[in-house]
């Protein structure tokens, strides 16, 4: 789901008379997009994504339409909207003259400065993130308002540079020093810093934290401003690379072609038994969205668990192979339209359907289905636990004694002894538990609840470190 809150409001100080600025923020994938209010109706979108639902509620509430729709760099972790807003808005789409982009747009080129009407973008070169990287300067004369920095500059941090292949990671971290040095060197201290990677994204944003900033609050509390030399910045950038999702290896070159127009209102088209049963046989991957206990209780034997929530985009990218057919079980009351538009938001277009009645239709059938016990946190045995947090959680806190293996290698990886799956609340330690037992596993169980509950319940405390 994504939210909106306003950054920026209209009251201005002196001559300038700030815009209204709106970020509208994916608490799934971390990251935001921005709508700005150029008056008269019109508006500026940046960085929107293909789930366009919040944008559009909040254009139709202030009677906006996109004039504008901007993109900092080629997304590697969502699937830009900006091709359905000039398809649908009429909206010109501005973007780096060095993208490749195959779509029509008006390609900028480092210091190119669009006229907004009243107010100017200007395009400003920061390479790292991405190699055609840029930042948008909003200026209300010659009065900057805030800059729009994409992965370049973000809160606390500056976003990873590996997702163009290694022999290319440190060059752009490099790139990614000098721009962000261009940043703070150029742009006013009290300049609104408004980033895409924010907290949950996977493009290194700190995992808590605020969303927005400003060039003064960077300079006096980023520690990789604080890099003495360029050396120790990309020492100090690419140490704290952890893992990604699988989809973020084939999004950008989507994004560089221009997504497919999507419809209105996409549907997930109901199936008989019969019909999953044929789906399967074809190599399809049926995928359950209910909750932990629903999932362990009964599902489809070799169903994968994704429990729908905010996070279920990046684990169903992480996880499934896109080429494949994908079945949903569901509940009746989980939301079909969610599932629709965080699959399409990351370029699962081609889901096949529903099963039609669920699990309940299932049964009824004559379809049998399978089972994983589950355990409350109090109840783990650190000496079995398989910890499927990301390395970086891990080493945060952890139990005593447990291993850690990441849920994207938890099938690939030996692993002695019964396994008691955990993360940090029980939808991610149930995909795991589902992925053993479809590999053959008969020894697995889900913990309910993390590393906090277990201490809390036990008394004993956690470790940090690996």
């Amino acid at each position: 789901m994504i939210g909106r809150q306003e950054v920026l409001g209209s009251a201005g100080g002196g001559d300038v008379t700030l815009p209204r600025i709106h970020a509208l923020v994916d608490e799934g994938l971390g990251n935001s997009s921005y709508l700005v209010d150029l008056g008269g109706g019109r508006a500026l979108a940046v960085d929107p994504t293909r789930d366009l639902r919040a944008l559009r509620g909040t254009g139709r509430e202030l009677g906006l339409s996109v004039a504008f729709a901007a993109e900092t760099h080629l997304h590697a972790d969502f699937l830009s909207g900006a091709l359905q807003l000039v398809a649908d808005d009429g909206a010109q789409a501005l973007a780096s003259a060095a993208g490749g982009r195959e779509f029509p747009h008006r390609g900028l080129q480092d210091g190119d400065e669009v006229d907004l009407g009243g107010l100017t973008l200007r395009a400003l070169a920061t390479p790292g993130h991405t190699p055609e990287h840029l930042s948008f300067l909003l200026l209300d004369g010659p009065a900057p308002v805030a800059v729009f920095t994409g992965g370049s500059l973000i809160v606390g941090a500056a976003a990873r540079t590996d997702l163009s292949g290694a022999d290319r990671t440190e060059a752009l971290a490099r790139a990614q020093y000098r721009s962000l040095q261009r940043l703070i060197g150029e742009v006013p201290d009290d300049t609104l810093v408004l980033p895409t990677h924010g907290a949950g994204s996977f493009c290194s944003a700190p995992p808590v934290g605020e969303r927005t900033t400003t060039i003064g609050a960077e300079k006096a509390g980023n520690e990789l401003l604080a890099a003495p030399d360029e050396s120790t910045f990309v020492r100090l950038l690419l140490g704290g690379l952890g893992s990604y999702p699988a989809y973020f290896d084939r999004l950008g070159e989507l994004n560089r072609r221009g997504a497919a127009l999507t419809p209105d209102h996409p549907a997930l088209h109901p199936l008989s038994p019969t019909d999953v049963r044929a789906l399967e046989e074809r190599g399809a991957q049926v995928v359950d969205v209910r909750p932990v206990p629903d999932f362990a209780a009964a599902h489809l034997p070799g169903s994968l668990s994704i429990e729908l929530r905010d996070a279920f985009a990046t684990w169903l990218g992480w996880l499934v192979d896109p080429n494949l057919p994908v079945v949903i079980v569901r509940n009746p009351d989980q939301d079909v339209d969610e599932i629709l538009w965080q699959a399409l938001k990351i370029g699962y277009d081609g889901l096949t359907g529903e099963l039609a009645g669920g699990i309940t239709a299932w049964r009824a059938s004559g379809g049998a289905t399978a089972s994983i016990p589950v355990i409350d946190a109090a109840d783990a045995d650190p000496h079995h636990v398989v910890d499927i947090r990301q390395h970086s959680e891990f080493a945060a806190s952890h139990l005593p004694g447990a291993r850690n293996v990441e849920l994207a290698d938890v099938t690939s990886r030996p692993l002695a002894g019964p396994v008691q799956t955990l993360c940090g609340h029980g939808e991610r330690a149930a995909t795991a538990a589902g992925l053993l037992v479809a590999a053959g596993r008969t020894d697995v169980t889900i913990v309910v609840g993390g590393p906090a509950e277990w201490s809390a319940a036990t008394g004993n405390p956690l470790q940090s470190g690996t």
